[in-house]
């Protein structure tokens, strides 16, 4: 069974689950569409993590049913597992290795026919060709994340789970894991995203659900969840270069970079 054009590539319904007093999920439902970025964003115990985990077949609910793909995440774990990759909050690639050899390792493992085409390809799709040679332990955070989601994505998984993928990273390493899930979503992967960073859920989803204690308070568009609040006054002040745009400027970072960097929020044209 595989999704239609109408059904959504995951679908979460009332969902439980709880460690022995501790109520972790208490009843989460959420539709991701096809080829769409998903964002949960939440705090730290928020919950995120559990319904991962259990999304990925790596832990059963207590109760309510979730589908990938159109299979049941309970009953067909296997066919679940065949449709998705999941990426945790460390990368996982071997440091002894070279970028190269991850990758072909991965595509070993899931018997790919030409392994050694598959990472090649990899490899430049996330442009780590000039590092391919070298041994992962000597990759920058940013390439290294790259390296891991390039690795998830041997043998093309449909949907790729991201937990938190930018934990740890310092600012330009984000901006190159965002560009990284962009360049996915723009591919016809869908992405299910977890994060506790407000501004990343802002640049990356085309809809974000609030996980908080357990349960989904909110759930829509970023425009949609902007109108919840009452219309900003707005006041034109000068403007001073966030520390944000010192950074960016002294690393010398190119205008089309800077253009994907979160828009100033609705009332702040101007500081």
């Amino acid at each position: 069974m595989t999704t239609t054009a109408r059904e959504p590539a995951i679908r979460v319904q009332a969902i439980t689950k709880s460690f022995k007093d501790l109520h972790v999920l208490r009843g989460v439902d959420f539709d991701v569409a096809a080829g769409s970025i998903f964002a949960l964003l939440g705090s730290n115990g928020a919950g995120k993590t559990t319904l991962v985990r259990i999304l990925s077949t790596l832990l059963k609910a207590d109760s309510g049913t979730a589908t990938v793909q159109g299979f049941d995440v309970s009953s067909a774990p296997a066919e679940v597992r065949k449709s998705i990759s999941l990426t945790g909050q460390f990368a996982a690639v071997d440091e002894v290795l070279t970028g190269r050899e991850n990758l072909i390792l991965v595509a070993k493992l899931r018997h790919l026919k030409d392994p050694g085409a598959t990472a090649d390809d990899l490899l430049a799709r996330f442009s780590l060709t000039d590092a391919g040679n070298r041994k992962a332990g000597t990759y920058s955070g940013g390439m290294r994340r790259r390296l891991d989601i390039a690795m998830s994505l041997v043998g093309n998984p449909p949907v790729v789970f991201l937990d938190e993928p930018t934990t740890g990273l310092d600012p330009q390493a984000r901006i190159e894991v965002w560009q990284t899930v962009k360049q996915l979503a723009q591919g016809g992967t869908t992405i299910l995203l977890t994060t506790q960073y407000l501004d990343e859920a802002e640049q990356l989803a085309d809809r974000i659900a609030i996980l908080h204690k357990g349960t989904i308070i909110q759930n829509g568009t970023l425009t949609e969840l902007k109108q919840l609040l009452p219309a900003a006054k707005v006041e034109y002040i000068e403007k001073q270069p966030s520390l944000e745009d010192v950074f960016l400027a002294l690393v010398g970072e190119t205008s089309d970079t800077a253009a994907d960097q979160p828009a100033t929020p609705a009332g702040e044209e101007s500081r």
